[in-house]
């Protein structure tokens, strides 16, 4: 590790260089220490790659805003070092990079382990509700409730100082990239893609994760052609800290066993060992966090893989337009909107979404901040107090922040009138408490 380009990750290379490539990738909020107990044994086999998402960890505050961003910087890390075939474990986000990989570089993917992950991470309503409280209150509130997302509450319990060092783990983020890494889950989506997964892939999960749970690993199962699945009991999200023998053993086991083969030497792909590795600089290493009491190495639970459905297709102006109008006003208002629409409304529901969210909202001359500050302005024009209230939402959602919409509005009072304005700031205000209030 040393100083990191803008389209490159800041890592860390641990085991013999002569080994085959294996790369743990990191949920977000974390960093690469979420791996430590997992490495002493690992690279008895392999050379592992560890990289920190941007801004996280102590590195270069460069936001990622997808999934496929984040794949191509570390493809461009990875090719620093002409490592073109590797073994690849990640959780939760690091999972989702996982899955992009096996999508769009098979070539490059000997074999997958995908943990804590889901083909589609919750709803994008729920990461950029979380986006919209990280830009108006910090990373506090999310710090404080992680361990509760993170770990069961015996394992927070009996281990105070984990809990504390997961805590700073998220203090210590850069607001920004994390706020971007919420945008990249929002918009995150590979259901209808599952099939087109062809590498020896192991699904496994905390039994007790309430993030992204069996439910949502017995989903990539059945999608993915070659894929198993292991629970981990008495886990949550963070399975490799709270389980980290029992993690650390399904491993060894999965990729000692399911090691794709390299392409035919006549189509160029080759394995190609790392090269040398500049040193890790210890003042940006935080303390790695203590070392749990040793677990029981539980049984993995093995599913057969299922086929997936295709779904065929690709989006005409009405998809595109009911994907912005979800991504804009949000899911709850969009199916709310949708399912009051009968005989006599659904047309014009129709030309809604097709035209004003399909050609107009997807236009690329105006970003959506500076859409939303035009129909701000132009709702307060026309005293739609309504809608006034479901386009606040999708101001906070689309990055302007409580500051920047109380301007909007003062700079429409003294255009639009004073009266127009002072119905507005009521409207706008008790949108902007319910939006941007924590939730313990």
């Amino acid at each position: 590790m040393s100083e990191t380009p803008p389209n490159t990750l800041q890592y860390r290379f641990d085991g013999p260089e002569d080994a085959p490539i294996l790369i743990l990738g990191p949920s977000l909020g974390t960093t690469w220490h979420m791996w430590d107990r997992q490495v002493p044994e690992l690279v008895k086999q392999w050379r592992v790659f560890r990289f920190d998402l941007p801004g996280h960890g102590g590195a270069p505050a460069y936001p990622a805003g997808s999934v496929g961003d984040l794949t191509d910087r570390l493809l461009a890390t990875l090719d620093r070092f002409g490592v073109q075939r590797f073994g690849y474990a990640g959780c939760a986000l690091g999972g989702a990079v996982g899955m992009e990989l096996a999508l769009r570089h098979p070539e490059r993917l000997a074999s997958l382990a995908l943990i804590a992950a889901s083909p589609r991470f919750g709803t994008a309503d729920e990461f950029r509700q979380r986006g919209v409280i990280v830009r108006t209150n910090g990373l506090d509130p999310i710090a404080r409730t992680s361990p509760d997302r993170w770990f069961t509450s015996g394992f927070a319990a009996a281990q105070p100082a984990i809990t504390e060092w997961a805590v700073q783990m998220v203090r210590t983020t850069d607001p920004g990239c994390y706020i971007a890494a919420c945008e990249a889950l929002a918009a995150f989506d590979v259901r209808a893609d599952l099939a087109s997964v062809g590498v020896p892939t192991l699904v496994l999960v905390g039994s007790d994760d309430q993030v992204t749970g069996p439910a949502e690993a017995r989903t990539l199962v059945a999608g993915i052609p070659d894929a198993r699945l292991a629970v981990v009991p008495g886990a949550s999200h963070l399975v490799p800290v709270e389980q980290p023998a029992a993690v650390t053993d399904l491993l060894v086991r999965h990729f000692s066993t399911a090691w794709q083969p390299a392409f035919d030497s006549s189509t160029g792909q080759t394995a190609i060992p790392g090269g040398p590795v500049n040193p890790v600089n210890p003042a940006l290493m935080p303390v790695a966090p203590p070392v749990a009491p040793p677990h029981p190495v539980p049984i993995a639970e093995i599913a057969p893989a299922a086929p997936a459905p295709q779904s065929g297709g690709r989006a005409d102006p009405h998809d595109t337009g009911i994907k912005v109008r979800r991504e804009v006003l949000g899911d709850a208002h969009v199916d709310r909107v949708l399912a009051q629409a009968d005989d006599f409304s659904a047309d014009f529901q129709e030309l809604l979404t097709r035209y004003a969210w399909g050609e107009i909202w997807d236009r690329p001359g105006l970003d959506r901040r500076s859409r939303s500050v035009a129909t701000l302005t132009a709702l307060v024009a026309g005293g739609h107090l309504d809608e006034l209230a479901s386009h606040t939402r999708a101001a906070l959602r689309n990055g302007l922040t409580p500051s920047e919409i109380k301007e909007v509005l003062l700079q429409a009072a003294v255009y639009c009138g004073v009266p127009a304005a002072n119905s507005a700031f009521k409207v706008a205000q008790q949108v902007i408490r319910e939006e941007t209030t924590p939730t313990e």
